[in-house]
């Protein structure tokens, strides 16, 4: 779950930063929130049978 959404913030950062050339602080908190969001799918260990 945190992969996909980290991968969705990634492709959203991209876009914004590159297409719509959105330079801003809030463009960035993407970026930031893709990085939290891998560490925690490896902290938590990956897919997990629940």
């Amino acid at each position: 779950m945190f992969l996909i959404l980290a991968v969705v913030l990634v492709v959203l950062w991209l876009g914004g930063f590159t297409l719509f050339h959105v330079s801003g602080f809030l463009i960035h908190l993407l970026l930031i929130f893709a990085v939290i969001s891998i560490i925690m799918h490896f902290v938590t260990g990956g897919r997990r049978a629940v």
